[in-house]
């Protein structure tokens, strides 16, 4: 069954590396690596996604179980008083009755057919979970070890602040600058010191969040290993749009809503139908223990239920399943589209922001050289010190922005990776 869609071009940009099953082997990041199998293994919502495949098995038994005779045993005893009792009736009965439907045109098959398709949507739910939940910790993970970055950087910018602030109030003794720039370098010192505690901020912040991925309490302070971002591996093969639609858990999930939709309407054509079903029922009776082994009986019924006249029922009943269907075929389409998208959107990114990333190394290149010069000629009195303030506020942030670029090229790649690969193998979460 096509998706409702034109038949996709290749992706826009490509590169020649194979992408793991498990994505973030990319990285060759050891703390990343037992991070995500802790995540994976400890996740609170990924197990409930797993239970809720667990159920959707059970309903596959459940519904495969309408293909067996079912059986009921049954048990009587009374006593009445006087004997014999007012109705004539036995006082004690054994018993077995047995019911079967025989599936004629295929009605109890398409619905567990249609329960199978769903059960197999949920275990692909299940993998479209733990595809995010890898995404979420690695990308916090990183957004984390860039706090803790941003976090050193700003001690090294209070450190050098500290040590101009020194050296114009040196100068100021001698009279060589103003008491104006003593007041702004101190400015840009307390702005230092703002940033450090945004920062302090977000590696709590990002700390909590990623304990939280991982199944742990936040306050009871896990160790997170210490280490630093890793450099971009090379650009992934995208492939053709066709493999992905083939690989992606999500756009698999929305495919077998399509098939069990299918198979519901099936199971609502097919109900439209005459039904067979079988009957047969065991007794033994007797106003007493002595005899209850001795008379005993039996009954054998087929029956046969054709619908006749029920005000249009059944066929509104198949022209519910049937827009169901359709319904499930534009989503599916919807879907396709969307993971489509993804991959168009993380590449075109990818590559703006490696080219962001370039301009902000050069610009930061050209604030250190500026700040140097500028420092010789402030240092030989040609210069005022403003220009030396202003061009070192500005070489700080470029070093700030250059973190964060990374870090955001560092994500932009998780999302390509992530809208690339396939469901992985997981293990069944441990019970708590």
């Amino acid at each position: 069954m096509e998706a409702p869609i034109e038949e996709p071009e290749e992706f826009s940009y490509s590169g020649a590396e194979i992408i793991p099953d498990k994505w973030w082997l990319s990285f060759e990041d050891p703390g990343l690596n037992a991070l995500v199998k802790q995540g994976l293994d400890e996740n609170l919502a990924l197990a409930g996604n797993w239970e809720a495949f667990q159920a959707a098995l059970a309903v596959v038994r459940r519904e495969s179980s309408y293909l067996w005779p079912a059986i009921d045993a049954t048990a009587r005893s009374a006593i009445s008083r006087p004997q014999p009792d007012f109705a004539g009736g036995e006082n004690l009965q054994l018993g077995l009755s047995a019911s079967y439907e025989v599936d004629l045109w295929g009605r109890i098959q398409s619905g567990i057919e249609a329960e199978e398709f769903r059960a197999q949507a949920t275990f692909y739910d299940y993998q479209t979970a733990a595809m995010t939940l890898s995404a979420e910790i690695s990308t916090t993970w990183y957004q984390l070890l860039t706090a803790r970055a941003q976090l050193e950087l700003a001690n090294q910018q209070i450190e050098t602040n500290e040590d101009i602030m020194r050296l114009i109030r040196a100068r100021f003794v001698g009279g060589q600058i103003r008491a104006v720039d003593i007041l702004r370098q101190q400015q840009l010192l307390e702005s230092t010191r703002n940033q450090k505690i945004q920062y302090e901020t977000q590696v709590a912040l990002f700390e909590n969040e990623l304990s939280v991925l991982l199944g742990t309490p936040p306050q009871n302070e896990p160790a997170f290993p210490q280490d630093s971002l890793p450099e971009l591996p090379p650009l992934p093969e995208t492939g053709l749009p066709l493999e992905l639609i083939r690989r992606r858990p999500d756009v698999l999930q929305a495919y077998n809503l399509v098939l069990a939709a299918d198979r519901d309407m099936a199971q609502a054509i097919r109900s439209k139908f005459p039904r067979l079903s079988l009957n047969l029922q065991g007794q033994m009776r007797s106003n007493n223990y002595n005899n209850l082994f001795q008379d005993w009986a039996y009954t054998l019924a087929g029956n046969i239920v054709a619908p006749l006249l029920y005000a249009g029922r059944l066929r509104a009943e198949v022209s519910r399943t049937e827009a169901l269907k359709q319904r499930q075929l534009y989503l599916y389409g919807q879907t396709v589209l969307t993971a489509f998208r993804e991959v168009e959107d993380a590449l075109v990114r990818e590559i703006k922001q490696k080219e962001q990333l370039e301009v902000l190394q050069s610009r930061l290149e050209l604030a250190e050289k500026t700040n140097r010069q500028l420092r010789l000629e402030f240092l030989n009195g040609i210069t005022e010190y403003l220009d030396v303030l202003l061009a070192l506020d500005q070489e700080q942030q470029l070093q700030r922005d250059i973190l964060e670029a990374r870090q955001i090229l560092l994500e932009i790649r998780i999302s390509l990776y992530r809208s690339l690969a396939g469901g992985f193998e997981t293990e069944s979460p441990a019970a708590p």
